[in-house]
């Protein structure tokens, strides 16, 4: 259905739907004559109806262009362009979301000259026709909205231009390679969100996770490898978000709510209402609180960001939480791994994993050597201490761990006797962090290769389409909620593009041949399927998840990391 061009950019013959993304506004746009909107940290504004383009399409980030129009995102304010359309009509948003259970006065709708005004209870939209064009403003007030009207047709068109050539960051590649590259970016970018002061606001998991406007720690984590080099600001800017989260105690949630005041008043209205939202969300400000591994990834955000700039203003100001972390996680391996509660808190949210779950350890070695390595300076006590304790981790890991057939379980409880042996992509994390010796790292990655890669897997019963985040499927149907209780669904066998990254990086560095596959294959089934933009997960039987999900950057953080590598091209 799309097919990759030279330039990176991604033609069609048939409508596709396009995903927007901005600092502030987003939407999903249909060719057949209908966008809804939303505006970062305020909610849902509508949806708005105009004429249907005609193809051919060729799609860029945040645009779209066909022989007579087109659609462009702006950049500097939440205003989108639609040339060659004709209005026909906006109907308003009831509520903010779809979970908001307060009580809202009526949207009121004027219309002066060429020009509709639309004031919802939590936003603002204003509407303007130009000719053949048709400007969509938005704003938290009047102002903000104002702001955007206030930009012409062209500044509007070389905002939107100048940002697609900004995730073109990969120009010598092939089509395929190119455009997955700039999609990637695009994903990574148009994760940056800002307040209606022009303030960072956090980095947004996807499109479909704004309400109410969060900021993961783990989703954030691998979003921001790309931005290491191509935003590190915003980095800066993400650490002082996410410490707002953390406790004393070194606990910390899945992710830091940053709604606007209307949002916030609807959310906490549920919160406090709902039986056992308030236990599952503990504190205003917390989403879904105390994960097992987001305090990880606190630390490894700190570790990766020093390492990128050499900037120590932020483990300075942070070192005490580093410690309650550290003290948390010793705390919680009486035998020298930390032993995980069984519940469903960290990134396999849909399995109560518990004992030695090889993705969180993986995340704890890591964190380990960063805390020796940022503490040289700042606290050669403590880092001494966590150096020794990455020797011991990285022996239980090889006396605890190891399983008789080779290999790590995707977890492991002794005492409950719970062993859930199958191949997952995510207990990775060991390797990345070099947490198990490289032989048997070695042939982790073959069994990855000949049971995960779907080329390679015949089992699987669905031909060549990427991934499989795990197989076999689990085992223990007890341990399973929600989408993962069905085979090859979300964490149970899908294909999710940020651990593809992980995987193809795994190869890369080891110089092994194989890794343009878990690079762009999933790509290459996007494409196929008339997804425009990176995925959060996919599967054959299943569909997709969410349209521009951040941390499906990752292949193309991946791809820029090894670039010259990458442009010689894969033997496999």
């Amino acid at each position: 259905m799309l097919t990759p061009r030279p330039d990176g950019r991604v033609e069609s013959q048939v409508p596709v739907l396009l995903p927007i993304m901005g600092p502030r506004l987003q939407g999903e746009l249909h060719p057949d004559g209908r966008l809804e909107l939303a505006l970062w940290g305020a909610g849902d504004l509508g949806r708005l109806r105009f004429s249907a383009f005609a193809g051919p399409f060729v799609h860029a980030p945040n645009l779209v262009t066909t022989p007579s129009g087109g659609a462009y995102a702006a950049q500097s304010d939440p205003v989108l362009l639609l040339r060659g359309v004709t209005y026909r009509g906006f109907t308003p948003a009831r509520k903010c979301a779809p979970w908001d259970r307060t009580a809202h006065p009526k949207s009121r709708v004027s219309r002066k000259g060429a020009r509709r005004r639309i004031d919802l209870p939590w936003a603002l939209v204003l509407l303007e026709s130009r000719g053949p064009d048709l400007i969509v403003s938005a704003g938290a007030d009047l102002d903000e909205a104002e702001r955007g009207l206030g930009l012409s047709v062209e500044t509007i068109v070389t905002e939107a231009e100048h940002y697609a050539l900004r995730c073109d960051r990969l120009s010598e590649a092939d089509p395929v390679l190119r455009s997955m590259v700039m999609q990637g970016t695009h994903a990574a970018l148009s994760s940056v969100r800002r307040d209606e002061r022009g303030r960072f606001d956090g980095l947004a998991a996807g499109l479909a996770y704004s309400a109410p406007a969060r900021t993961y720690f783990r989703d954030g984590y691998w979003t921001l490898q790309l931005l290491l080099k191509a935003a590190p600001a915003v980095v800066h800017a993400q650490i002082d978000l996410l410490a707002a989260g953390v406790q004393p105690d070194g606990e910390a949630p899945s992710g830091v709510i940053v709604s606007g005041p209307e949002m916030a008043h609807a959310w906490e209205a549920l919160r406090s209402t709902v039986l056992g939202f308030d236990w599952i969300h503990r504190r205003r400000a917390d989403w879904w609180s105390d994960h097992f591994d987001s305090p990880l990834f606190f630390i490894l955000t700190l570790g990766d960001y020093v390492r990128a700039t050499g900037d120590v203003e932020p483990v300075d100001r942070n070192w005490p939480f580093v410690r309650a972390i550290y003290e948390r996680y010793v705390a919680l391996s009486p035998d020298g791994l930390p032993v995980k509660p069984r519940h469903d808190r960290d990134w396999a949210d849909n399995v109560y994993r518990s004992g030695l779950v090889s993705y969180d350890i993986g995340l704890w070695v890591g964190a380990l050597d960063a805390i020796a390595e940022l503490g040289a300076a700042q606290d050669p006590e403590l880092a001494a201490e966590a150096k020794a304790t990455a020797v011991e981790t990285r022996a239980a890991v090889a006396a605890q761990m190891k399983r008789p057939h080779g290999g790590y379980p995707d977890y492991l409880d002794v005492p409950a006797g719970v062993a859930e042996d199958h191949l997952t992509l995510d207990s990775l994390t060991l390797l990345r962090h070099d947490a198990v010796p490289e032989a048997d790292a070695l042939e982790v990655l073959e069994r990855v290769r000949q049971s995960l890669e779907s080329r390679h897997n015949d089992r699987q019963g669905f031909g060549d389409w990427g991934m499989l985040c795990a197989y076999p499927p689990f085992s223990r149907r007890g341990d399973l909620r929600s989408k993962t209780v069905f085979p090859f669904r979300y964490h149970n066998g899908s294909d999710w593009p940020w651990l593809d990254g992980l995987y193809a990086g795994e190869r890369l560095r080891r110089g092994l041949p194989g890794w343009r596959y878990p690079m762009v294959r999933w790509w290459e089934f996007c494409l196929s399927q008339g997804w425009m933009g990176a995925v959060e997960y996919f599967s054959p039987p299943w569909g997709r998840g969410s349209l521009l999900q951040g941390w499906s950057s990752m292949p193309a953080t991946v791809a820029l990391a090894h670039r010259e590598r990458v442009l010689k091209g894969d033997p496999d």
